[in-house]
């Protein structure tokens, strides 16, 4: 049975940080365990040099890519990760990376009865490029490889530095995207079951990254406490835990309010663990990256394919002064 993670925090840090912290902490060791052990080095030069996320997403990465070269090549004999030995990744060439990066594109996996097809834009390419990149440096300047291979991988073009999904909509995109959460136009019949049910901190979320370009991770681990309303004020806690206090502006304000005082649970109905939280799931938990990042894929979608549901930008802004978007201004 496993134990009940239990945070002595004596830090300035809230309690779900440290107990985040400690979890990232804890999936890396899991995931060091599935990889071979003469890459000991190579983790604790991760340990030493990357912040945690960054160190849990390289070590994904290169768990598989290790898989990759089980399952798709013959560059190895081993049917698990942490069997790969190190004569057979000195054999591995930037020809055999580019072409599991081409395949880290689209592919196929079979799980049960279903098969389940994954696409990776640029971004998420990049991101396992770098991964392989830190890999094979390390394992050159550590002497395990001859030569370093990482000159011929193939580029990858990326958007443009600080590009995120939603602030990439025009200004009619996002007035439609307002007016899709307040109204629940243009959901299905089903989406519209739980809009009413989460519509007030749907829109609570979506304001708060249309304003200030907040991170996944740092919107979901936001609390009640991290708010003073009176002060109209927040604080976020950002990479290498950097604090920083952030004014609220109104209309943030506004709907925050009617998310709680209107839809958020009774407090004495939250699990003691979850209270504090700022966003919960039905099920009164604390959402997920993942949650929260299908709603705004959700909301993001209708922005941009209003029109096929008969909706047009223009009337969806007319319909709804209480959303009048300021050009270029995040002040909704």
């Amino acid at each position: 049975m496993e134990k009940e993670i239990r945070i002595h925090n004596k830090s300035d840090k809230p309690d779900n940080i440290v107990l985040k912290e400690v979890l990232i902490e804890d999936e890396c060791a899991a995931i060091e365990g599935e990889l071979p052990s003469f890459l000991r080095g190579f983790f604790a030069y991760l340990r030493g040099n990357v912040l945690p996320m960054t160190r849990r997403a390289y070590l994904l990465d290169i768990r598989f890519f290790f898989r990759y070269l089980i399952d798709e090549t013959g560059l190895t004999e081993a049917r698990e990760t942490k069997e790969i030995k190190r004569g057979e990744i000195r054999q591995v060439r930037a020809a055999d990376v580019n072409l599991f990066l081409d395949y880290c594109r689209r592919y196929r996996k079979k799980s049960g009865d279903a098969v389940y097809v994954y696409h990776n834009d640029n971004r998420s390419l990049a991101r396992k490029r770098s991964s392989v990149s830190v890999l094979f440096k390390y394992l050159y300047r550590d002497e395990l490889m001859e030569k370093n291979i990482t000159d011929g991988f193939d580029p990858i073009r990326l958007p443009k530095a600080g590009d995120r999904e939603i602030k990439a909509l025009d200004d009619d995109e996002v007035m439609v995207m307002l007016d899709a959460v307040s109204k629940g136009t243009g959901l299905s019949k089903k989406e519209k079951e739980f809009w009413e049910k989460t519509k007030y901190r749907d829109k609570a979320i979506l304001v708060l990254f249309v304003t200030y370009g907040l991170r996944l991770s740092e919107l979901r681990e936001l609390n009640i406490s991290s708010f003073n309303f009176g002060r109209e004020e927040f604080r976020i806690f950002r990479k290498r835990g950097k604090e920083t206090t952030m004014p609220l502006n109104h209309s943030v304000l506004r709907a925050l309010q009617n998310y709680i005082e209107n839809e958020r649970p009774a407090a004495d109905t939250i699990p003691e663990s979850e209270r504090d939280a700022l966003f919960l799931s039905l099920q009164k938990r604390r959402l997920t990256e993942r949650q929260i990042r299908e709603l705004v894929k959700k909301y993001t979608g209708i922005a941009r394919y209003g029109p096929a549901f008969g909706l047009q930008p223009a009337q969806a802004a007319r319909d709804d002064s209480d959303f009048a978007y300021r050009a270029r201004q995040f002040d909704i």
